[in-house]
């Protein structure tokens, strides 16, 4: 007997996974986020009962960048070489979920990928990059790796991930499995169609039915530190008007009226 091992039996069972049909929000919903901070979105949706929006762990590979779109969604899954490995070199990903996500990429849109945070599987590369911002794609937060970082800086491609790697995707221990499914990133749930603001703070995953909401929320809250900020430049104390206090909140309400007034 021999502990080497033959061709494994292979479940019945087909990659890649691919999830149900999704909405994307409509244009006026994205560009109603253009003015607001994923801080200011996170703030407002922890009020609003959603504690975990913020993705912990992927940074901007460029600082200063910034995008708003609608999550496409990629999930890695650990490799089983009865089932999926790296064995067959990168040449196997074109079949995988991670070529077929890429045909489904509209404009508008924000690839979100899970990948648990692996500091050696590259998710993206140069090429991939390429593509996706060809087809439209506007930014890319990854919870892992990718590899061919200054390319893709030059790219000018916004991204957010925890690192870089020169490894492929499905060179260690994970592999490509699904698309258009519910992905965990940084501890965030995302699901396809949520709404994704990532900035210099971090990324933020908005609930698509709540995004009105916190539209509404953010404006009001965006407006009124822009009146705290002058005041307090002007000398007033921070307790006064960082939170607005009810008499300040009256002033500020007084301010507003004549900003619009006045344009």
């Amino acid at each position: 007997m021999t502990d080497t091992p033959g061709a494994l039996p292979h479940p019945d069972f087909t990659l890649p996974v691919r999830g149900g049909a999704y909405r994307r929000p409509g244009a006026e919903t994205i560009s109603g986020f253009d003015t607001i901070t994923s801080a200011t979105a996170c703030a407002k949706l922890h009020g609003m009962g959603i504690t975990r929006s913020y993705v912990d762990g992927p940074v901007p590979l460029s600082p200063g960048q910034r995008v708003v779109g609608s999550a496409i969604t990629l999930q890695f899954m650990p490799q089983r070489e009865d089932l999926a490995s790296g064995l067959g070199q990168e040449y196997v990903e074109r079949h995988t979920a991670l070529w077929h996500v890429l045909e489904q990429v509209k404009p508008g849109d924000v690839l979100v990928v899970q990948a648990y945070g692996s500091r050696f599987s590259g998710c993206i590369g140069d090429i991939l990059a390429r593509y996706f911002l060809r087809k439209g794609g506007v930014g890319i937060v990854v919870d892992g790796r990718i590899r061919d970082a200054a390319r893709i800086r030059e790219l000018g491609l916004p991204v957010w991930s925890t690192g870089t790697t020169p490894h492929y995707a499905s060179q260690t221990e994970l592999f490509p499995w699904a698309y258009d499914v519910p992905v965990a990133v940084g501890g965030a749930l995302c699901m396809p169609g949520d709404v994704v603001i990532a900035d210099d703070d971090g990324p933020v995953i908005v609930p698509q039915a709540m995004s009105g909401d916190v539209i509404e929320a953010a404006r009001d809250h965006e407006e009124w530190e822009i009146f705290s900020r002058r005041r307090l430049d002007e000398g007033a104390r921070l307790s006064d008007y960082y939170p607005l206090t009810p008499d300040t909140r009256e002033e500020y309400e007084a301010w507003r009226s004549a900003q619009a007034f006045a344009l």
